[in-house]
């Protein structure tokens, strides 16, 4: 653990900081006087935040006591924001024990306060027909709860913000379908809420009295079915009005392959999404107002939440999207050339380019890759490669970028996640792809023995079992074109940047 030792303030421990609320609590938490520890798996992901300088950092996770204990030592109040979002038959007994440990942990290091966010849970319909992930957090609210610790469990619907999943998946559905045939959950009312209003209500959650243990619901003044949510934001993103007809026999099943088949969100995030739209999720009191007053024009109306949203997306003024957070199941493992790696079969492909530019033209094209900007080589294969991973239950190849020119450790870039990156020189991707093993991509600018710009290219492969090796010699034969390519093409655009740039500086003033 490593301690910077400013502040004199509420000491507050945030679970779930590389996830897209954690992400935007914490300069929250910090501006609003109260110092920070972090608790991560890898805390390498936060290294590259604005705030990372100003808040301490414990390695550890929500399952493991010892490391949960450490982390909690000497807190005042703890917020727990981690869910366990994956589709494994497990993953209720995960939440069930995470929270469990986090409750028994937090009393015996006299923690004052657990703030968690839940989700929002229908007045009357009973538990066990809830979806399975709605039905998780209410189990983790009421675990921590009875802890013996004094909580406060918020209980949000749909959040609005630029890049949460639920405000992604209403913008990709309302601009890239004018006309839609939908599952009948988009006429289910809603009480959606904005981001900055949940986040207004976490840092507030600090000051509740002792004696405040219970759950409140949280949401903005509009209720909405999610059918008048798509025409609404098409309105005030100044779209034609859209048709939306709706149809009965689309399942939860269904239901989230429509989804992941025209947003980027996967159909494994989507299942959970959708599975809680089936039933009406609207707030029946506002008595968190009692204690974390709302300032004038708060909460935020629907509309208001979303124009900053999209104001946020044009201005590439994104902090944290959905994709921050650890796909689940992603691999861990350290890379195969790192000491401590313990060995076994390693594939390798290494491409070198002289490149006629200077290093930093090279390195702007290198961290600028994905997105829009695509990989640079054989444009229908990393499609194929990335709808083969959506027909498995990957993320695919849309989850696009945070920022459009900037990278930073943990950002999800397509179907890779930033590993490491060391500005002007490295950049390191890992893939969460589905795949029978572990691979890797780099991409370096460099200087060789006579100064001249050399872009080096290495991709790792480390299979698993057989299905592993035979994967790895099935595609090699494509390797010439994909990565061969893509080095060529990436050392042209560099030279291209070099020479628009050299021409804007030759040009006479006017």
């Amino acid at each position: 653990m490593t301690a910077d030792g400013r502040g004199t303030g509420t000491l507050c421990l945030v679970t779930g900081a590389t996830g897209y609320i954690g992400g935007r609590l914490v300069p929250e938490l910090l501006a609003a006087g109260h110092r920070v520890r972090c608790l991560a798996r890898s805390p390498d992901r936060l290294r590259d935040h604005p705030w990372a300088g100003d808040v301490e950092t414990a390695r550890g996770d929500v399952t493991d006591a010892p490391s949960v204990a450490a982390a909690l030592r000497g807190v005042d109040v703890a917020y727990y924001l981690v869910h366990a979002l994956g589709t494994s038959g497990d993953f209720e007994e995960t939440d069930r024990r995470a929270a469990r440990i986090f409750g028994e942990e937090a009393r015996a290091a006299g923690v004052r306060r657990i703030v968690y966010l839940g989700g929002l849970t229908p007045a009357g319909v009973p538990e066990r027909e809830l979806s399975p992930h709605l039905r998780s957090r209410a189990e983790v609210g009421r675990i921590l709860l009875d802890s013996g610790v004094p909580t406060t469990v918020l209980r949000a619907a749909v959040v609005i913000g630029s890049g949460s999943v639920s405000f992604e998946m209403l913008r990709y559905l309302t601009e890239r379908l004018p006309v839609m045939v939908t599952p009948s959950w988009v006429h289910t009312r809603i009480q959606p809420v904005a981001v900055r209003d949940v986040l207004r209500a976490l840092v507030g959650s600090a000051g509740m009295p002792q004696d405040v243990n219970r759950a409140f619901d949280l949401g903005g003044p509009d209720v909405l079915t999610y059918r008048e949510m798509m025409m609404r934001y098409a309105a005030v993103a100044e779209l034609p009005r859209r048709i939306i007809l709706s149809v009965p026999m689309l399942t939860p099943g269904l239901s989230s392959h429509w989804v992941g088949l025209v947003t980027p969100v996967p159909a494994s995030i989507a299942r959970p999404l959708t599975e809680s739209l089936r039933h009406e999720v609207v707030c029946h009191e506002h008595d968190l107002a009692r204690y974390v007053p709302d300032p004038p024009g708060h909460p935020l109306g629907f509309d208001e939440a979303v124009r900053l949203a999209l104001r946020k997306v044009r201005d590439a003024g994104v902090v944290t999207r959905w994709s921050s957070a650890s796909v689940p199941g992603a691999p861990s493992d350290p890379l195969p050339t790192d000491p401590g790696w313990a060995g076994g079969s390693l594939y390798t492909d290494v491409r070198e380019v002289s490149v006629d530019a200077r290093p930093e033209s090279l390195w702007k094209v290198i961290e600028g890759i994905g997105g829009e900007n695509g990989w640079y080589s054989f444009p229908l294969a990393w499609a194929v490669r990335g709808w083969l991973d959506r027909m498995v239950g990957g993320v695919g190849l849309r989850r696009g970028r945070r920022d459009a020119a900037r990278l930073r450790v943990g950002d999800s870039l397509d179907f890779w996640r930033v590993e490491e990156i060391e500005p002007g020189h490295l950049l390191r991707l890992r893939a969460e792809m589905r795949l029978p093993g572990l691979a890797w991509l780099e991409m370096y600018a460099e200087t060789d023995g006579r100064g001249r710009t050399r872009f080096r290219q290495r991709a790792l492969f480390h299979p698993h079992g057989l299905l592993g090796h035979a994967y790895w010699w099935s595609v090699s034969p494509f390797h010439s074109v994909v990565f061969g390519g893509m080095a060529r093409n990436i050392a042209r655009a560099a030279a291209a940047a070099e020479g628009t740039r050299g021409a804007r500086e030759r040009a006479p003033a006017s």
